[in-house]
């Protein structure tokens, strides 16, 4: 998966101070900030790969909780930029490739499964490995799923997934409910 170029870029100097001001703005009126356009998440991902002194812990906040999950644009951004970190073609002093293997597992389905399925058979076995747990814990896969069955068949990393689907684990692995809920 590669980061296609966006129509409207922002040069990564500048997302900070708009991001803030945005925020404060929202944050006057009672209401959360926005998440992060795809251009946003473009200026991020530079920005992650050379940060700027003393903003290391707000990149990273925003990378984690600003970018919505899924199918959105800034997703599909964030999701190339981990799969270029985690197959080491991009390397970011806050983002180890494992790192970013944990962070696309976050993103529920969507634009991080194929790079997922593409790092089942990464040379880095512990790469792979956090690639099938992330996988096992995602649902959202829709025809990637047969992907992953054709794949099992000669990757142990990819048969760990269906295992794991097979098991519902996913489900098993989600705590207990309480015996009583109080409304």
């Amino acid at each position: 998966m590669s980061v296609a170029p966006l129509a409207t870029p922002l040069a990564p100097a500048e997302l900070l101070p708009t991001y803030r001001t945005a925020a404060a703005e929202r944050l006057a009126l009672g209401i959360p900030p926005l998440p992060l356009s795809a251009p946003q998440a473009q200026a991020l991902s530079e920005l992650l790969q050379q940060p700027p002194a003393g903003e290391e812990a707000f990149l990273l906040e925003l990378l984690s909780e600003r970018i919505p999950p899924g199918v959105d644009e800034a997703a599909y951004v964030k999701a190339g930029w981990l799969s270029a970190i985690a197959q080491g073609t991009v390397s970011s002093p806050l983002v180890s490739p494992l790192e970013a293997v944990n962070l696309l597992a976050t993103m529920i389905g969507g634009y991080n499964v194929s790079a997922l399925i593409g790092l089942l058979a990464h040379g880095d076995g512990a790469i792979a490995s956090q690639a099938a747990a992330g996988l096992s814990r995602t649902l959202l896969v829709y025809d990637a799923f047969h992907d992953v069955i054709e794949l099992a068949a000669t990757n142990p990393y990819a048969q760990q997934v269906v295992d794991s689907w097979a098991a519902a684990d996913w489900f098993t692995a989600k705590p207990e409910l309480p015996a009583e809920i109080t409304v």
